[in-house]
Formats: structure tokens, C-alpha cells, sequence
């Protein structure tokens, strides 16, 4: 049996916010914005937002303290504020931490969490309505339920979701992602295609969204680096931005795998952005799934015209291949996180704790 769903109105194009905000008004008449400190700001993005919101009466309280890998302690602050100021819904502006601080702030307002509910299996009962404006072309995330949010008291990265947790409606303009530094330009890329290629290492994995899918990769494989070299051209950026769509309409109905968890370790004791955790170990999860999705990448190879090792290459090229220095220290803390994450029920077979040190031994 196949099974498709994704509740989220998307608008996607240049100025879709002016041309289509007025739907924002059907939500309530006081919002939350939730952004970081830069993004929404450099981007033009909330600026935009800001105009809507003034023609259409709604009022607005700007909570801006959220960083990248978001905190437990800044959801719990933002949800405060939102309850203090009885707002009626959220738009959260930005790359991924921004859009997934809001659907953590929703859910634990809505339910009246204290904070750590949050990450438990089915404890979401309903959400405050999310409305979703990327700033970067990476996490899909507002085409998703999914939200990553990390516990520095104990000191782990962890994700939640629900059928409450979609946004409601997204705009996606490519003029927002402009101004992103070459790196992030990259790091993020390399985070859809993680994503659109864990729509075939997953044992969820749907034939219904093999089409985006391929689409979604081939737009990365084609694109990423004309991006890099012209930044400021438009349409180029457009397709990143659709191909980043497409990854989280992929993970959204067959989720994330080991490609995932083990790169939440690097990320919360390193500081590696997640993008590029989930680059340095891509070559190898590809090469330690084969023997159960050699069929699927046969195909998607096809399609995009090139061998593994054309692909591999082209990592490469991006800087995917470089020496990430990690200790048995590290390994023996760490493991028993990656294990205890959902994303493990979704790999193809079974994996185990010295798999796991060996992929990251590799490194």
C-alpha cells in the first residue's frame, strides 16, 4: 500500500508574499514572528512580512533569539511570549532553526508542555497554526512536521513530529536566499540532498514520490555549483530552493535515516554545521546501504546521467571529502545517542553499534 500526505499550502515564486499574503489573515489578528538575529532581516524577508502584516491589521511581537541548532531553553523562552502576549498563530523566517523554534513554541503553547514533552512519541495533541517563510534552500522543513530542537542540559539533538506540526502555508522566494554566504549556500544544499536520498535509503521508501525525488537530486547535481560561481542569479537559485521543497516532501513521508543521526553528534559537540555532517559521511552511508538500494541508485544514476563515481566526484568537488578528526572518546559517548534516535527505525536493515564506530572511524 502507498500512502501520501502533506497538508501545507505552498506559494512559491518571486514576491509570493506580497502577491499572496493576504491568506496570512484568515490565521488571527496577533502573530509571533520567530527569526534569528540576521537572516530575516538581511534577506528582505521580514520586511516583506512586516508590510503584509500592516495592510492586513494584524498585529505583531518579533521574537529574534534563535540560533542555529536551536535550544530547548530558547522554544521555552519564545513559547512564554506568546502565551504573555496571546497571540493567535507564528511565522517563523529563516533557514531551518527559525521554522523548527516554531513548531516547537506551537506545539508546547498549544498543549501546555513544559518543555520536554515535546519529544515524546504522540504526546502532540494539537498546534497553534505555523506559517513558514525559508530564508535558505536546505531544510524543507516547511513542507514537513519535522522539528530538530537540542537539549544543551543533556546535551543531545533531537527531533519531534506530528500531523500537527505541518505549517499551514509556506512561501518560498528564492530572492530571500541572495544574500546566504558561499558555505551556507553549500552546506545546506548538501542538506536536501541528504534528504532526497534518504527518501531511497529509507525502508519507508514510496514509489509516489520517486518522481520529486529524481527531480530533486538532478536539480542539485545540475545547479549547486552554477550557484556557487553566479550567487546572484535568480533562476539558478530558484531551482535550489524547489529541489530543497522536494527533500522535504520526501522526509516528510518516509523520514530520516542513520545519514541523520550520525551527524547530530557532530554538530552538537563540534559545531559542525548539519549540512555539511551530513556531506562528510555521505559517500560512505551510500556505499553502506548499497547492498539494499543498489536497484534505487541504479535508476536515480540513470536519470541523472552518471556513474557513482561521477557523483562521488562531484562530493568531492564540494569539499564533501575532507578529514574530520574523531576520537574513541567521542565514539564511545556519542554511539549510544545515535542508537537511541528515532530516525535508526528507518534504515534499510539493522544497524549496529560497531557499524555505526566503523562509518565514523572512516571519517
Amino acid at each position: 500500500m502507498l500512502k501520501y500526505f502533506m497538508p501545507t499550502s505552498v506559494n512559491f515564486g518571486e514576491d509570493c508574499v506580497l502577491k499572496m499574503g493576504s491568506e496570512i489573515a484568515t490565521f488571527g489578528k496577533k502573530v509571533l514572528i520567530v527569526t534569528g538575529m540576521k537572516s530575516a532581516l538581511l534577506s528582505g524577508a521580514l520586511e516583506d512580512v512586516i508590510r503584509v502584516l500592516k495592510n492586513e491589521s494584524i498585529e505583531y511581537i518579533i521574537y529574534n533569539k534563535i540560533i542555529e541548532n536551536p535550544t530547548l531553553d530558547s522554544v521555552i523562552e519564545g513559547a512564554n511570549i506568546f502565551k504573555k502576549n496571546n497571540c493567535d498563530f507564528l511565522i517563523g523566517i529563516g533557514g531551518g532553526s527559525p521554522i523548527d523554534a516554531a513548531k516547537a513554541i506551537s506545539v508546547i503553547c498549544a498543549n501546555d508542555f513544559k518543555g520536554r514533552e515535546i519529544y515524546i512519541a504522540g504526546s502532540i495533541k494539537k498546534s497553534y497554526p505555523i506559517i513558514a517563510i525559508p530564508t535558505t534552500s536546505g531544510t524543507g522543513t516547511e513542507v514537513t512536521p519535522n522539528s530538530v530542537i537540542t537539549d544543551i542540559e543533556k546535551g543531545m539533538k533531537a527531533g519531534f513530529a506530528s500531523k500537527y506540526t505541518f505549517p499551514v502555508l509556506s512561501f518560498l522566494d528564492a530572492k530571500y536566499t541572495l544574500s546566504l554566504p558561499e558555505k551556507v549556500t553549500r552546506n545546506t544544499a548538501v542538506d536536501a540532498l541528504s534528504h532526497l536520498l534518504e527518501g531511497i535509503f529509507s525502508n519507508k521508501r514510496n514509489k509516489l514520490i520517486y518522481p520529486i525525488l529524481f527531480e530533486g537530486v538532478k536539480l542539485i547535481y545540475e545547479n549547486l555549483i552554477p550557484v556557487l560561481e553566479n550567487p546572484l542569479d535568480l533562476k539558478l537559485r530558484e531551482k535550489l530552493m524547489l529541489a530543497s521543497m522536494y527533500g522535504g516532501i520526501v522526509i516528510a513521508q518516509t523520514g530520516t535515516t542513520l545519514q541523520h543521526s550520525i551527524g547530530y553528534p557532530m554538530t552538537t559537540e563540534f559545531g559542525v554545521p548539519h549540512g555539511l555532517s551530513n556531506g562528510l559521511v555521505m559517500k560512505h552511508i551510500i556505499d553502506f546501504f548499497l547492498q539494499s538500494i543498489e536497484k534505487e541508485l541504479s535508476s536515480l544514476f540513470m536519470y541523472l546521467q552518471c556513474t557513482k563515481e561521477d557523483f562521488f566526484n562531484w562530493l568531492d568537488s564540494l569539499g564533501m571529502n575532507k578529514n574530520f578528526e574523531i576520537s574513541e572518546d567521542f565514539v564511545s559517548r556519542r554511539i549510544p545517542e545515535v542508537m537511541a534516535t528515532r530516525n535508526m527505525a528507518n534504515n534499510p536493515f539493522k544497524v549496529t553499534s560497531e557499524e555505526i564506530t566503523n562509518l565514523y572511524r572512516k571519517l
